[in-house]
């Protein structure tokens, strides 16, 4: 049993509270939006290079405390990390009761196999896949991102099943676990190239690959990427995505594909004008207000078109 303690903070006091109370012996400490349900909630996320706001002007900061803990002790300390901050402590306190859990357990039961479509299933380790017929990926959530369950995953996975050609290469740029090259390497590619930034992400994909017994090239961003694909997937964010528009579309072989990932129906006309010098760009499909855009080099001349 564990008790824990929300207490409220302006922005500025919400990171000192935080470490004020781990050094009163909380045992974890974590920030929240003091308004999270409500119409003044505040959505904190952003794309690289965009400024996102410095957590909320109303926080609340929940500790985590021994539940052995005597009450008289356990408000003491309080009264002492609001004191560091020069904060006032409230004179109501949130305590609850937090029971022991089998988190794993928890947290398992969240996820469940995900249907894309007929011939491909997302399936986590621990459960049995509901059809063994299928093309069956074993996808656990860590912490590199894809699991199959956003729009943006499920967007190019779908067009994997309804495009990818036996035999074709495949570049999936910005691969995070692995879920698009190893799906093309399962829908019968001939050969596929993960790229991305981060290192955990190179390492979560190439530990999804073996799991799923298929081979897959993967490469740090860093590294010279000089070789041509017929597909080229991305599904990264608007913003990396334009910035990357010569490269992507230099990747394209004669009669190659490419296709993208991450947009939301809002930004359609900033990717296709980012691409434009290169390639043609329309909008293949749209899910909860995500597109997948779509574009192809020609196969007789190597020119670019929709």
């Amino acid at each position: 049993m564990w008790l824990s303690v929300a207490l409220p903070a302006a922005a500025q006091y919400a990171d000192m509270l935080s470490d004020a109370l781990m050094a009163q012996g909380a045992l974890s400490v974590s920030v929240e939006d003091a308004q999270a349900g409500t119409a003044e909630e505040t959505p904190q996320f952003g794309e690289p290079g965009c400024p996102t706001t410095p957590l909320w002007q109303h926080s609340r900061v929940i500790a985590l405390f021994d539940g052995a803990t005597p009450l008289a002790t356990l408000t003491a300390q309080l009264a002492a990390a609001c004191q560091a901050c020069g904060i006032e402590l409230p004179d109501a306190l949130a305590i609850e009761e937090v029971a022991e859990e089998n988190w794993v357990q928890l947290t398992q039961a969240q996820f469940d196999p995900i249907r894309i479509n007929d011939r491909l299933w997302i399936v986590p380790s621990w459960h049995d896949a509901p059809d063994p017929a299928a093309v069956n990926l074993v996808l656990d959530p860590g912490m590199a991102f894809g699991t199959g369950s956003h729009p943006t995953t499920r967007l190019c996975l779908e067009w994997l099943c309804d495009e990818l050609q036996t035999g074709q290469r495949v570049l999936d740029y910005g691969c995070g676990s692995g879920i698009l090259a190893i799906a093309a390497a399962r829908l019968g590619a001939g050969a596929v190239l993960g790229v991305d930034i981060d290192d955990n992400a190179l390492t979560a994909a190439r530990d999804n690959a073996a799991i799923n017994q298929v081979a897959l090239a993967l490469r740090h961003s860093r590294e010279p990427l000089e070789e041509t694909f017929d597909c080229v997937l991305a599904n990264i964010l608007t913003n990396p995505l334009c910035v990357l528009a010569p490269l992507l579309t230099a990747r394209l072989a004669p009669g190659g594909r490419l296709v993208l990932s991450g947009v939301l129906e809002s930004q359609t006309g900033q990717v296709i004008a980012a691409y434009a010098p290169f390639i043609d760009l329309r909008a293949g499909a749209v899910l909860d207000g995500w597109v997948r855009l779509e574009g192809a080099r020609d196969q007789a001349t190597g020119e670019v078109g929709s």
